[in-house]
């Protein structure tokens, strides 16, 4: 009796796992992935909000920071921003992180267009790992024998393959999310600027989407 009980388990293990192949094989969706970040009890909870139709769009500017549990992470050619976007109870929209454009310093050319992340991350740096400028100076007079080489410069400092994969799949998670969505919903989006953020005179953030449009100044 029990190997009779055994050959039925293992038909029906079997007969499972069929027939979950043929889901895949028929183009059935894998289950969603978690995306984006929780978003805060209430649109105040953000620095800077602003009204589109029956939407309220909140954001945060972080500047060259980007903030992960594991450490706060720098990149010189990006800045980002916290957005969150509210609703009416039970309420949805379509969302893109293409519907943000960002006009620095309110200069008259066209504003700055949302950034992939996959580019950030290439960019990204840990300053607790970075060695600094003394510690690399010791470094490459210990590998001369204490004799100064004016003409030899230190290798600069390369982040591991994996840790930079692992901060791929932080900022992957943490992006702001795209389609149709439950709100609220909130995420991080970017945008290319290579310069101080203390010499911004002025930060707009302008959501141009389905639900209409808002501009919210930030603080830079």
């Amino acid at each position: 009796m029990r190997i009779v009980s055994t050959l039925r388990i293992s038909a029906c293990v079997a007969a499972v796992f069929t027939a979950s192949l043929q889901l895949c094989a028929q183009g059935q969706p894998a289950p969603p992935k978690a995306e984006g970040l929780p978003p805060r009890a209430t649109p105040a909870d953000y620095q800077f909000q602003a009204q589109a139709g029956t939407l309220t769009i909140a954001a945060e500017f972080t500047g060259h920071s980007v903030a992960t549990p594991e450490a706060t992470l720098t990149t010189e050619d990006y800045v980002a921003i916290e957005v969150a976007v509210y609703g009416p109870p039970g309420a949805r929209t379509k969302l893109s992180p293409d519907d943000f454009t960002l006009r620095v310093s309110g200069k008259k050319k066209a504003p700055l267009a949302r950034q992939p992340y996959g580019l950030v991350v290439k960019t990204l740096k840990d300053p607790e790992l970075e060695p600094t400028a003394a510690e690399t100076k010791s470094k490459t007079s210990v590998n001369t024998g204490g004799q100064s080489d004016a003409g030899s410069a230190p290798a600069p400092y390369r982040v591991p393959d994996e840790l930079r994969h692992t901060w791929s799949q932080r900022l992957q998670k943490e992006d702001l999310p795209e389609g149709d969505r439950a709100l609220p919903v909130a995420g991080l989006i970017f945008f290319a600027y290579h310069g101080k953020t203390e010499k911004i005179e002025s930060l707009e953030l302008i959501y141009a989407g389905p639900a209409g449009t808002a501009t919210l100044r930030l603080q830079p």
